[in-house]
């Protein structure tokens, strides 16, 4: 059980665990509402580890815009190959037409 300390707001309590290495029953505190409260070692622990999930997760974000980045790009070049396939297209049908007209044939009125 744990004995509360009213003017204080936490409660004192039995803690079965590891400590400084150390795997005992512990005297810990606990608030009001039954949370235990952590030494200094296990919050800096906690925000470290904290720390560590948000950098991989804004790690994880700059390699997702770079792949939108490159997705974008291969697909401007893409559609800078198409528009120059359709050029060299336009003018091939140009030049036959061209022939065409060279040789005495409208192409319009084929």
């Amino acid at each position: 059980g744990h004995y509360p300390i009213p003017a204080m707001g936490v409660e004192l309590g039995i803690w079965q665990g590891e400590y400084d290495e150390v795997k005992l029953p512990w005297l810990r505190w606990w608030d009001n509402q039954g949370n235990l409260l952590l030494t200094g070692d296990e919050r800096s622990q906690l925000l470290t580890s904290q720390l560590e999930q948000e950098q991989q997760r804004a790690e994880q974000e700059q390699q997702r815009a770079e792949q939108e980045r490159q997705r974008a790009e291969q697909e401007q070049q893409r559609a800078e190959q198409e528009r120059q396939r359709a050029e060299q297209e336009r003018q091939r049908a140009e030049r036959l037409a061209e022939r065409l007209r060279q040789m005495g044939i409208n192409p319009d009125e084929m």
